[in-house]
């Protein structure tokens, strides 16, 4: 068939051209900036270990998490919070930072700690209470650690809270207080990717008069140390990009090398994960190829053939793909190829029938979605969601970014979980990935005349308007990050897989929150990306 039949998005070419990739620097690095940073770490730990006022203490394990640092310091971290007793006769800001803090680490804590701060008559939070911002602002971030099932406090909370302090902000003379209460009503820190909410903190941090210097330093060399790491993999990348040809041989695909970086280092900054983010951002860029093949450009007995061939995984039978999937097969096969033999040397694990399997499902829940398109049917929205938590492609990433890891138990342990189905982790991070991806990129594909979607799905089921549906699908995402909270409570996982799936779901609603950050990534998202991996920190050195 002719390309004249054939569907076209007009994605906008890459913002980032590879050769100034390439050309990324910094004046930071691990070889020059070594001993200063393990002076700044030490002077940190020594901090957290002295202090022992539980309100000083609470607040410094809170700044050094914020500030994108707390990976130097998980054990200490661990213990001090293990070791800090609720106080009973605490303040509200104290009380709510500890509830906080004990449900981000997996401890128990009950929502009775906040029953003080409640009037006794009609169980409502007190009118004495607010006018306390700082309380009030600690109240709100801790009403987003709410899990299914318990009582309505928390919903209460984030209800009193939210409205006492959108009428207070205008208000607010503390520079230090109002800025976190402006950023926080936008973007809980729950729910924010944290290397943006390191790169605003230590803005924030920078104007409280109560700061630690040395802990500002250390926050802002470490960001600048792991930015340059992060430009090292980039530049590697770039020349994978290039060499593998996508750009020319799939022209009608998103060429975002950046963007798809960005959902790896969203995932996983830490500079030893360094192999995982060069793999998943792989993972990526061949997943958005794919992608754009079954959503725009592939017909239907071309996709369905090359769902066919890659349930067979041989590429000795590509004989019948057009050109333009070959490429594509030939990419996939090789990649997912040459990581299940890097986990077989390192670790004497066979997962390559793993791998295969999430891209089978992958591309099978595409087929689904362009079946549904071709008959133009439109599923019910738990239809969709059905196949939609597959389709937008969180389990299979998680499924790579755990062999790349390089922890024979974190992958055994994944292996385990999908042999007998208790993957309810990945299954919240994914439906919140898949909704924040829905509502940012409604209103490009509905002018595209794209597959439906949830909130269209919701809108033709139930006669809603789009205003209304919008907000039901919103609210979906407010019950999975419940329910992502509860599993995050109780999960065997490896914590470094935990933190991938609840970062996925932090990540998927920073890239959407504005529209579709990734197909058109001239605005935000270029400013974003500029700020995380472009330019340092101006760093003042004793």
């Amino acid at each position: 068939m002719s390309n004249e039949e054939r569907r076209s998005a007009d994605y906008h070419p890459s913002v980032w051209e590879l050769q100034l990739i390439e050309s990324l620097s910094t004046p930071y690095s691990y070889e020059l900036h070594a001993n200063r940073l393990e002076e700044l770490k030490q002077e940190a730990k020594r901090a957290l270990v002295s202090t022992n006022e539980p309100r000083a203490k609470l607040k410094l394990i809170d700044s050094i998490q914020r500030l994108g640092v707390a990976y130097h310091f998980e054990r200490e971290i661990e213990e001090a919070i293990k070791l800090t007793e609720v106080d009973v006769n605490g303040d509200l800001h104290t009380t709510s930072l500890h509830f906080r803090l004990l449900r981000q680490h997996a401890f128990s804590v009950s929502t009775d700690v906040l029953g003080k701060f409640r009037s006794n008559r009609d169980g409502k939070f007190k009118d004495s209470i607010r006018t306390d911002v700082a309380g009030l602002l600690s109240l709100y971030e801790a009403s987003y650690l709410g899990v299914p099932g318990e009582d309505h406090v928390l919903e209460e909370a984030k209800n009193f809270s939210s409205k006492h302090l959108k009428s207070l902000l205008e208000t607010i003379k503390d520079e230090f207080l109002a800025k976190q209460v402006k950023q926080s009503l936008e973007v809980p820190r729950h729910w924010k990717m944290p290397r943006i909410e390191a790169r605003d903190f230590i803005d924030i941090y920078s104007s409280d008069n109560t700061r630690n210097l040395d802990l500002l330093e250390l926050a802002k060399l470490d960001y600048n140390l792991v930015q340059s790491q992060h430009q090292r993999e980039l530049k590697d990348l770039a020349r994978w990009w290039g060499a593998l040809g996508f750009k020319e041989k799939l022209s009608f695909s998103r060429d975002r090398l950046m963007e798809n970086y960005l959902w790896a280092m969203g995932m996983v900054f830490e500079p030893q994960f360094s192999k995982c983010r060069i793999g998943l951002t792989k993972f990526v860029c061949i997943l958005t190829a794919i992608d754009d093949i079954y959503d725009v450009y592939g017909l239907p007995e071309e996709l369905e053939l090359f769902t066919k061939l890659v349930n067979r995984w041989d590429s000795m039978a590509i004989d019948d793909l057009p050109d333009y999937m070959k490429i594509c097969y030939l990419a996939l096969f090789n990649f997912v190829n040459e990581m299940a033999y890097d986990v077989m040397r390192d670790h004497g694990l066979f997962v390559l029938p793993y791998l295969v399997e999430e891209w089978a499902n992958l591309c099978g829940s595409y087929l689904v979605e362009a079946r549904w398109f071709s008959n133009k049917y439109s599923p019910t929205l738990s239809e969709y969601l059905e196949n939609a938590r597959t389709s937008i492609g969180s389990p299979a990433a998680l499924a790579h970014a755990c062999m790349l890891l390089g922890s024979p138990v974190a992958q055994r342990s994944l292996m385990d979980c999908f042999k007998h189905g208790s993957d309810q982790l990945i299954y919240w991070s994914s439906l919140i990935t898949r909704l924040s991806d829905d509502l940012g990129t409604y209103t490009a594909e509905s002018e595209r005349g794209d597959v439906t979607k949830s909130i269209q799905c919701y809108m033709i089921e139930k006669g809603a308007s789009e205003k209304e549906s919008k907000e039901h699908i919103k609210g979906l995402i407010n019950q999975a990050w419940k329910e992502l909270n509860k599993e995050n409570s109780k999960c065997s996982l490896p914590k470094p897989l935990v933190n991938m799936s609840l970062n996925m779901a932090r990540t998927a609603q920073c890239i959407f929150q504005f529209g579709d950050g990734i197909g058109t990534s001239t605005g935000v998202t270029r400013d974003r990306l500029t700020s995380l991996i472009v330019e340092p920190i101006p760093v003042k050195e004793p």
